[in-house]
C-alpha cells in the first residue's frame, strides 16, 4: 500500500511593508515531507484571513500570485496547497503583510494668469499617487491664498477645481493642500503665483434737471462700473468738474456718487466727473456734457400807503419782488413805478424790496403798477394793479 506523501507549504510576500496600490507578489513553495519525495503539482490558494485572494498553479513546486488591492492595515496571509493524487494538502504559517498609505503629489494651476480684479480665476489641483503607490486619490483639496483659506472642494478623478473672483490686486501665493484619505497621505502643491491687476472702469455723468433755472438745486450723478472681464463695485471718490473747476470729492456708494449744487450761474457750464480709483480699480473720466441754467422767473407785488390819501399827501409805493419756485435767491436791480402808462419813478431793490414816494398824484383814482426790470439772474415781472384814491 502506497499512501499520499505529506507536504509543507511556505509563504512569502514581497515587498513587506508595502504602500497602498503597490503590487505585492505572494510566493508559495510546496515540498514533500520525508520519507516522501518528489515535486508536488497542482494549485495553491492564497488567503487574506478568510478571504480568498486568488489561486496559482505550481511549477517546480512554486506558485505565485500578485495583488495590488490590499487595504491599508495589517494582513494575515496564508497559502493553502490543495493537494494532488500523490500529495496531501498543507497550509503555510501566517505571513504578516503591512500596507501603509501611499504618498501623493499635488500640482496647482490658476487660469487666467495674469488676471484683473473681479475676473473669475479657475484653480485646478491634480492629485496623484507616488510610485510605487497606485490608484486614484479621493477626498478633498483646500485652496489657500497664503494662509487664507479660499475654499475646499472634492476630488473627482483625482482633480479638484475652485473658481474665485475675490482676489485683490497684487501678487498672490496660491497653494493647494490635499487633505488625504484612508489610503493616501496628504500633500501640498508648490506655490502658484497669481498676478491680479486693477480692473478698468467707466464713468458716466448726468445732471437733473437740465435745463434748470437760477437757484434751482441741480443733482449731478456719476456712475462708475467695472469693465469686463473685471467685476465688482468700485469704491473711493469722484470729483465733479464744473466749468473746469473741481468740486470737493464725493464718496461712492454702490458705485454711484451724487452732488447737489444750487449756485450755478445763468448760462451754460461744461460738467464732467473723474473717478479717482481705489486699490482694485483704475481711474476713469466721463465725457463732458453741458448744463444750461436759465434766468429764474420773478413775481412783483405792489402796495401804496396811505390809501385813500388826500391831494398833496406823500404816498409810499412799495414793490416786493420774489423768485418763482423752483428758482431761488433774492432778486436785485430796479423797479419802475407807473401811474397807468406814466412813469412816476424808479427804486432800487434792497432785500427784494424797492420803494418810491410821491405827493404829486392828482385828485381821482389811479391805477398804479410796479415793473421789475430784471437782472442777470431774474426775469422781469409786473405787479397787479394797485388802485390809489386821492381825495381833495
Amino acid at each position: 500500500t502506497v499512501n499520499q506523501a505529506g507536504t509543507t507549504t511556505a509563504l512569502t510576500s514581497v515587498p513587506d511593508p508595502s504602500v497602498f496600490g503597490q503590487v505585492k507578489t505572494l510566493t508559495a513553495t510546496v515540498a514533500a515531507v520525508a520519507p516522501g519525495a518528489g515535486t508536488p503539482t497542482g494549485t495553491v490558494s492564497f488567503f487574506d484571513g478568510a478571504t480568498l485572494l486568488g489561486t496559482g498553479t505550481l511549477s517546480g513546486g512554486v506558485a505565485t500570485f500578485t495583488t495590488s488591492t490590499l487595504a491599508i492595515g495589517t494582513h494575515s496571509l496564508t497559502a493553502v496547497y490543495n493537494g494532488s493524487g500523490n500529495f496531501n494538502t498543507s497550509t503555510s504559517p501566517v505571513d504578516t503583510q503591512t500596507v501603509t498609505k501611499a504618498g501623493t503629489t499635488t500640482a496647482l494651476t490658476s487660469v487666467p494668469d495674469p488676471s484683473v480684479f473681479g475676473q473669475v480665476k479657475t484653480l485646478t489641483a491634480t492629485v496623484a499617487a507616488v510610485v510605487p503607490g497606485a490608484g486614484t486619490p479621493t477626498g478633498t483639496v483646500s485652496f489657500f491664498d497664503g494662509a487664507t483659506l479660499l475654499g475646499t472642494t472634492s476630488l473627482s478623478g483625482g482633480v479638484a477645481t475652485l473658481s474665485v473672483s475675490s482676489l485683490g490686486a497684487g501678487s498672490h501665493s496660491l497653494t493647494a493642500v490635499y487633505n488625504g484619505s484612508g489610503n493616501f497621505n496628504t500633500s501640498t502643491s508648490p506655490v502658484d503665483t497669481q498676478t491680479v491687476t486693477k480692473a478698468s472702469t467707466t464713468t458716466t455723468a448726468s445732471s437733473s434737471p437740465n435745463p434748470s433755472v437760477f437757484g434751482q438745486p441741480v443733482t449731478l450723478t456719476a456712475t462708475v462700473a467695472a469693465v469686463a472681464p473685471g467685476s465688482g463695485t468700485p469704491t473711493g471718490t469722484v470729483t465733479f468738474f464744473i466749468g473746469g473747476i473741481p468740486q470737493a470729492p464725493v464718496t461712492l456708494s454702490g458705485g454711484v456718487a451724487t452732488l447737489t449744487v444750487s449756485n450755478l450761474p445763468v448760462g451754460t457750464r461744461s460738467i464732467r466727473a473723474t473717478y479717482n480709483g481705489d486699490s482694485n480699480f483704475t481711474t476713469s473720466t466721463s465725457t463732458t456734457f453741458s448744463q444750461t441754467v436759465n434766468k429764474a422767473n420773478s413775481s412783483t407785488a405792489l402796495t401804496s400807503a396811505p390809501d385813500p390819501s388826500v391831494f398833496g399827501q406823500a404816498k409810499t409805493l412799495t414793490a416786493t419782488v420774489t423768485v418763482v419756485v423752483p428758482g431761488a435767491g433774492t432778486p436785485t436791480g430796479t423797479v419802475s413805478f407807473f401811474d397807468g402808462a406814466t412813469l412816476l419813478g424808479t427804486g432800487t431793490l434792497s432785500g427784494g424790496v424797492g420803494t418810491f414816494t410821491t405827493s404829486t398824484l392828482a385828485i381821482g383814482t389811479h391805477s398804479l403798477t410796479a415793473v421789475y426790470n430784471g437782472s442777470g439772474n431774474f426775469n422781469t415781472s409786473t405787479s397787479p394793479v394797485d388802485t390809489q384814491t386821492v381825495t381833495p
